[in-house]
């Protein structure tokens, strides 16, 4: 089985001077109002947290009990948990994808299997290509770096007695609607979910589980007592309020609309977008993309490497959703430097 670099991500690309089209978080800080709910939150900070508010919001925000929520230190947490938690006798993830999943299973002493999904074919997911022994089955939905959103009804099918069936829904809150989620529930379906992307929390961690009880009190049961940050609870419950959730909506619809504005630069450019992206982020390919990159760099541009992805080759880029003014830009130097 080929080796890749499973603990690079984005960040590692950023740098002083560089306009970041690496990372997928979608805002350069957070909102005012919950900067404004974090900082009245600071004198509480000499007491314990408590997720239990955290958990209450999330459950009335998805329909769902709070026995089936679990609050975690960002989604990426979960993926931790799972591989502790759980002694898979075949675990199966779906490349390319986010690849914290494979990471945490192998350093927990798992084998994992890898389902390849096919550039030829749009990064379609083919259900059939998933083993039948599989009983530990990771996807992301959207895909991490693909972009590509997989139908509801697709994943479902992937879910069957003896499975469980982890769905990373990471990025679907910057799909408008939440097409195809899966967090109202299904029989043998984990959904994780992330504040970060959305909000511009990745260096204070939040996120959370969607899944059944007995799953959720086998993760707990190995989570790190107060993993979750008071800041981070307090962050979850403003979250799922229902204005943020009208406030996350038009983000979507907004990022959408950018993302087809670069999409369709890209494409003046002479350069096609792999598959059909619906998240807040694109994959090309272009000759020479590792020389490309560099000198995007050179250019004041950060964008993410593919070839740390297991199914991706260094031709491969990931960039981000980004406003128009600085996709003009991007554009303009991503010309000069093919």
């Amino acid at each position: 089985m080929p080796e890749y670099d499973l603990h690079h991500h984005g960040d590692r690309e950023v740098g002083p001077g560089l306009v970041d089209l690496a990372v997928n978080v979608r805002l350069p800080r957070p909102p005012a109002w919950l900067r404004d709910e974090l900082a009245s939150a600071l004198d509480s900070l000499a007491a314990y947290p408590s997720t239990g508010d955290a958990v209450a919001a999330v459950a009335a925000r998805h329909g769902r009990a709070s026995s089936e929520v679990l609050v975690t230190a960002g989604a990426a947490e979960a993926f931790t948990l799972l591989a502790a938690a759980f002694r898979p006798l075949r675990a199966v993830v779906v490349h390319p994808q986010f690849t914290e999943p494979e990471a945490a299973l192998r350093a927990a002493g798992h084998p994992v299997s890898r389902v390849i999904l096919s550039e030829a074919d749009g990064f379609v997911l083919d259900p059939a290509l998933v083993p039948a022994d599989a009983d530990l089955v990771f996807v992301g939905n959207p895909t991490n770096p693909t972009s590509v959103l997989h139908p509801a009804s697709v994943l479902r099918s992937l879910a069957r007695p003896g499975r469980l069936l982890v769905v990373d829904e990471a990025f679907l809150d910057a799909v408008p609607g939440e097409a195809e989620s899966l967090a109202a529930g299904h029989p043998g379906v984990v959904v994780l979910r992330s504040l970060t992307k959305t909000w511009g929390l990745a260096g204070l961690r939040a996120g959370y589980v969607l899944a059944p009880v007995d799953v959720v009190e086998r993760l707990r049961a190995v989570q790190v007592p107060w993993s979750v940050s008071t800041l981070a609870g307090v962050a979850t419950v403003a979250c799922c309020r229902p204005s943020a959730l009208e406030e996350a909506e038009k983000l979507a619809v907004a990022a959408e609309a950018d993302r087809e504005y670069l999409v369709s630069g890209l494409a003046a450019s002479g350069v096609d977008v792999l598959g059909d992206p619906r998240g807040p982020f694109v994959l090309v390919r272009v000759p020479e993309g590792a020389s490309v990159r560099m000198r995007l760099r050179e250019a004041g541009y950060a964008v993410r490497r593919g070839d740390t992805f297991p199914g991706l080759g260094p031709d491969h880029l990931r960039l981000a959703v980004r406003d128009r003014a600085t996709t003009d830009a991007f554009l303009a130097a991503f010309r000069k430097v093919r």
